[in-house]
């Protein structure tokens, strides 16, 4: 029996954990991957050429001119390494004939994120650990609070926000959750019922254009005072002008983000050496109950082989429905 050629895939944006995933994964399924850590752009769309299907990272917008480029190299389907659209146009690309797809990973990556960072917040380590590091080993003027003692609201009850829910269970604290398609066994509420009445509220919904700025100045106007934001799923779910002004006035008690609207090209680069122009990203870095991680959530081993292998099973999937296309 003639053994089947494999399967071109050239894969955008790849890093080198994942490039070494993509290598070792490869033989197991088929597929010869022509991998680049480049974006795909105009200039570099021609590393498709001869591929029906691409691999594309979250880390950069995918512009229009790029998959129009993509198109013209014969691309009909690109897979995101990721759970959201928000960095590519699927309507566009659909428009130019191709198909997008994303990826499921490990919610509990995720999942375990969250709650540590939800700990982190309430516990004010931020300003403890900065203080021990220059050897000021006196207690915090604020005492920390006790997940048992608190109502979290968790807005979007999907893969993640369910796993975000089946973990606070443990802590003994009243979950609340918003969703507009309820699906996890918990109490849902309307989302200002959930403001008003939260002493935490997560985020982990998509985002989209109902979506965009979710908690904007009128909704954080509606939190209760003292209570924490905990953001680990896209940056402009929050308005960050208005988060920065309800921290910098004291009504927040702080906020813990690692996903930031205007993150790209920031996040992800070594700018020790490079001015931040970022103004919100600059002021909230300097607040004492904020802190900030760089959109490193989801990045465990176990998530990151997930995105990858199924990346691959995505494209292997279109190829099987389109074999005579």
């Amino acid at each position: 029996m003639l053994n089947r050629e494999p399967v071109g895939i050239t894969i955008y944006g790849c890093g080198e954990d994942e490039a070494a995933l993509f290598r070792a994964l490869a033989p197991r399924f088929g597929v010869a991957p022509a991998i680049t850590a480049e974006a795909p752009t105009e200039a570099n769309a021609h590393l498709a050429a001869g591929n029906r299907c691409v691999s594309i990272g979250h880390k950069t917008r995918v512009t229009s001119a790029a998959l129009r480029a993509l198109a013209g190299a014969g691309v009909a389907y690109v897979s995101t390494r990721s759970i959201g659209f928000n960095h590519v146009s699927v309507q566009y690309a659909e428009s130019l004939g191709i198909e997008v797809g994303n990826v499921a990973y490990s919610p509990d990556s995720v999942a375990d994120y969250t709650l540590m960072l939800m700990l982190m917040a309430v516990r004010n380590a931020k300003s403890t650990v900065l203080r021990a590091e220059v050897h000021d080993y006196r207690l915090h003027e604020v005492r920390g609070r006790e997940l048992r003692d608190l109502t979290v609201g968790v807005v979007g009850t999907g893969r993640i926000g369910a796993a975000v829910i089946d973990r606070l269970r443990g802590f003994g604290c009243r979950v609340l959750a918003h969703d507009n398609s309820p699906k996890a066994d918990a109490e849902y509420v309307p989302l200002d019922d959930l403001l008003r009445r939260s002493d935490i509220v997560t985020l982990h919904t998509p985002l989209n254009p109902g979506t965009h700025h979710l908690l904007d100045r009128h909704r954080l106007a509606r939190m209760k005072r003292g209570a924490y934001v905990v953001n680990t799923g896209r940056g402009a779910l929050i308005d960050t002008e208005a988060l920065v002004s309800a921290l910098e006035g004291g009504r927040l008690g702080g906020a813990a983000l690692d996903v930031l609207e205007g993150e790209e090209g920031v996040f992800y680069a070594d700018r020790r050496g490079t001015p931040v122009e970022g103004k919100p990203l600059l002021r909230l870095q300097q607040l004492p109950n904020v802190l900030i991680s760089p959109h490193t959530a989801y990045y465990t081993d176990h998530a990151l082989s997930d995105t990858v292998e199924n990346s691959i099973v995505n494209c292997l999937q279109f190829e099987g429905r389109n074999q005579d296309g």
